[in-house]
């Protein structure tokens, strides 16, 4: 019962509700980049509640169970990721073995459910994005795995999330490190893919292919999208404050701290997302598969070198 309640309250109430908190400052800042007055604080929330109450439509030659339950398959992948990230960040010493290695699979669903849903839909222009987000994660995930595995390396070797917080509470964060700093900067960009915003919004970018894999959805569906995506752009920056700045705390001043950390790199996704403009998928795919792969390789190295 403790476990199911981690996940209603920590794993999907709170994620959810700083997700749509992150949501609106990342729609405000960008509105004001634009010399615009933006949202007010409660749009994420409203916006999911009015799609909550439109009706579902199914186009005509979809898989239907499939179609339905990419996006609850996607939430559910979500939510459980952020269970496992604030049981392991409130009581390090519950953390499991491989839970560093179940959490990099979870992380993979949410695309994967994008990327089936749209296949599911029967729409040419859903197939042409769900084609440009598989490339995408066939692009980013080897280096984001591979700068995850830095602290693996810096922490003795362990894949326990636990371990990796408390090597950090003894020894420093792990960005502090050359490794770890390179390997942050790399998992920073293959954050930006994972949430699939500017330059790399080209699965769904709405000026050439009207939302790509998210078009034939509506009512319910798309409102359980939206909310993913919103909990992802908690949950993401969340793995990465583990992994190299050594998690959250909400003790005296290290509550600032944590606050400043992720608000930080809340704030370095708007800031890509306002001052790059969209590449194209082979350009991202060069991208990632050169440079960034390169640059983890590196990272991993300097890793085992103690650097």
């Amino acid at each position: 019962m403790r476990y199911i309640g981690y996940f209603l309250f920590y794993g999907f109430l709170l994620t959810a509700v700083i997700g749509l908190l992150a949501s609106w400052i990342d729609r405000k800042v960008t509105a004001r980049v634009q010399y615009r007055v933006g949202p007010p604080v409660l749009q994420p929330l409203i916006d999911i509640i009015k799609l909550l109450g439109k009706e579902t439509l199914i186009p005509a030659g979809a898989s239907k169970i499939t179609f339905l339950m990419m996006p609850v398959i996607g939430l559910a992948s979500v939510s459980l990721v952020a269970t496992l990230l604030w049981i392991n960040n409130i009581d390090p010493a519950r953390t499991f073995l491989g839970d560093w290695i179940v959490v990099l699979y979870l992380l993979t669903i949410p695309s994967l459910s994008i990327i089936i849903g749209g296949f599911a839909s029967r729409n040419p222009l859903a197939s042409l994005g769900a084609s440009r987000e598989m490339k995408l994660v066939l692009s980013y995930e080897l280096p984001f795995v591979l700068a995850a595995l830095v602290p693996v390396i810096k922490s003795n070797f362990s894949i326990r999330l636990g371990e990796i917080l408390s090597f950090q509470a003894q020894n420093g964060v792990i960005a502090g490190s050359l490794s770890g700093f390179l390997a942050l900067v790399v998992a920073i960009l293959c954050m930006q893919a994972k949430l699939a915003l500017v330059p790399f919004d080209m699965p769904e970018a709405e000026t050439e292919i009207t939302s790509g894999p998210l078009i034939e959805y509506s009512g319910s569906g798309l409102a359980v999208y939206r909310l993913m995506k919103n909990m992802l752009l908690f949950v993401l920056p969340f793995f990465l404050i583990i992994l190299f700045m050594g998690g959250l705390r909400f003790d005296g001043i290290h509550l600032l701290n944590g606050i400043l950390k992720y608000v930080g790199l809340v704030a370095l996704i708007t800031v890509i997302r306002n001052t790059n403009p969209r590449v194209r998928i082979d350009q991202a795919v060069r991208f990632f598969w050169s440079w960034i792969t390169m640059l983890a390789v590196i990272a991993v190295v300097l890793a085992f070198l103690g650097k």
